[in-house]
C-alpha cells in the first residue's frame, strides 16, 4: 500500500527538519545522508522519494529556514532587535536561531539555488533592518548602508561569540554585550 500525498508531505517536511537542525549545528558537509535519514525517522533509501540529490534537500532546507526567518515576528525597534539577537539565548540556539549567521559559513560552498536563497533571505531581513533605523531626511540609500552595516555587526557579533562560547564564556558574553552597546549607543564613534 502507497504513502498518502499528505503522509509524503509530513514525511518529506520531517526530513527537512532533520537536515536544518543537523546542517545548523554541524554544517551541510558534515552530515551525511544515512544519519540525516536516521534522525528523520526513516530509512537512506527512502530519502530519493523525496530529494534528486543531497544539493536538492540543502536548498529546501534554505528555503525553509529563510521563510521561517522572514515570517517571525518584527522586534520593533534597534534596541529590541539587538538585545535580541546579540543575547546568549541566541547565540547557545544554534538549531533555531538566525540563519544568517547559522548558514554563513556554509553558503558559500552551496549551489547556486540554495545562495539565492539565502541572499532573498538576506535583503528581506535588511528590509526590516531598515525600517527600524530609517530616520528623518536620511536618504534610502543612506539607510540601506546603515542597516548593511549594522547587521554585518550583529551577524559578526553572533558567530564570534558562538566560535568561543564552549572555550571561553566570558569573553563569549562580552563580545555580546559589546555588540549590544555598539549598535544602540547614540554616542558617535571616536575619530581615528
Amino acid at each position: 500500500m502507497g504513502v498518502s500525498r499528505q503522509q509524503a508531505a509530513e514525511n518529506r517536511n520531517a526530513i527537512v527538519a532533520a537536515a536544518e537542525r543537523l546542517f545548523r549545528a554541524r554544517g551541510v558537509e558534515a552530515v551525511g545522508l544515512a544519519e540525516l535519514m536516521k534522525e528523520a525517522g526513516f530509512t537512506q533509501g527512502g530519502f530519493y522519494n523525496h530529494f534528486r540529490s543531497k544539493d536538492t534537500l540543502v536548498a529546501a532546507v534554505m528555503e525553509k529556514a529563510m521563510q521561517d526567518y522572514a515570517d517571525s515576528p518584527n522586534a520593533g525597534s534597534l534596541e529590541k532587535q539587538a538585545a535580541r539577537y546579540l543575547s546568549a539565548s541566541h547565540r547557545d540556539n544554534i538549531e533555531g536561531g538566525c540563519p544568517l549567521s547559522g548558514f554563513a559559513g556554509d553558503a558559500p560552498r552551496m549551489t547556486d539555488a540554495a545562495r539565492a536563497t539565502y541572499a532573498r533571505g538576506l535583503g528581506v531581513y535588511l528590509e526590516r533592518l531598515a525600517s527600524m533605523i530609517a530616520t528623518d531626511g536620511a536618504t534610502a540609500e543612506q539607510t540601506r548602508r546603515e542597516a548593511i552595516a549594522t547587521l554585518s555587526q550583529m551577524v559578526g557579533a553572533l558567530v564570534l561569540s558562538r566560535a568561543i562560547a564552549s572555550a571561553d564564556p566570558a569573553f563569549a558574553d562580552e563580545i555580546l554585550d559589546a555588540g549590544r552597546r555598539t549598535l544602540v549607543d547614540e554616542t558617535p564613534p571616536a575619530a581615528l
